[in-house]
């Protein structure tokens, strides 16, 4: 089931993607996340194309875990990591679908990263990877934005990823799928830039899941971005970048000078 927020004669409004348009649903996304399609009451039909689509959650928090993929380590020439490495990106980088990535002045190289992101159904606190499925709602695209040379310079992530708009997220969740094989790829202006599959991350899920919520409370709707695969590389102003990934879609955004 796809779940979506969405924006029609300027009121926000939750729906369910089906049949090549969407139903209004009279629930919440993440109420919704948790109900069998046919338990859900639903409204109007609406085609994708009438409304604004929004991003599918406004998180607290987005958890990114860096060098998650084994080729992109490899790609790197760099030893896997024996637990997660995490940094944060602010709730203000988070943007939709066809909304501009601002490309700030403070910047000489943008980068994209393709990556799988968990949408978090619930507040999660110590959770064991065992019980990790009944804590998420769902899946959705990610690209984590990054002023590489800002990252160089300063030898850390806060300022690099912390851009407004650096965090483009949708274009709906995903409730029904396996995140442990399916295929992840990029386009940038229609030529593919990252290719990969979900199989080649170092920690799973699961296992994401579990060590994040050892350290901090997840709420409901944060985000955890499971890492990038190779192939990361820059953007220009109108530069148009696209990440599909195997049971969600595609996400779609133009990058735009300040």
């Amino acid at each position: 089931m796809k779940l979506l927020r969405f924006k029609k004669d300027g009121v926000e409004k939750a729906g369910v993607v089906i049949n090549g348009g969407l139903v209004e649903i009279p629930h919440s996304l993440l109420e919704a996340s948790q109900s069998p399609f046919d338990d859900l009451e639903r409204k109007d039909f609406y085609s994708l194309d009438d409304v604004n689509i929004l991003p599918p959650v406004q998180p607290s928090k987005v958890v990114c875990v860096g060098l998650n993929y084994r080729d992109h380590a490899q790609e790197l020439n760099m030893d896997l990591p024996e637990e997660p490495i995490l940094f944060i990106k602010p709730p203000t980088t988070v943007i939709g679908p066809d909304n501009p990535i601002i490309y700030p002045p403070q910047c000489h190289q943008l980068d994209y990263e393709a990556e799988l992101a968990v949408v978090i159904g619930r507040e999660t606190r110590f959770t064991s990877k065992n019980d990790a499925r009944d804590h998420i709602a769902g899946y959705t695209i990610l690209n984590d934005v990054t002023a590489r040379d800002l990252q160089r310079k300063d030898g850390q992530w806060t300022r690099a990823k912390s851009f407004d708009t650096f965090c483009p997220i949708g274009p709906w969740i995903e409730t029904d799928m396996d995140p442990s094989h399916q295929d992840i790829s990029l386009k940038l202006n229609g030529e593919v830039k990252q290719n990969s599959n979900t199989e080649n991350m170092i920690f799973s899920v699961e296992e994401l899941v579990e060590f994040i919520s050892h350290i901090m409370t997840l709420n409901q709707g944060d985000i955890i971005a499971t890492g990038t695969p190779p192939g990361v590389g820059s953007m220009n102003v109108e530069d148009i970048v696209e990440v599909k990934i195997e049971g969600i879609g595609t996400l779609s955004n133009k990058i735009k000078g300040y």
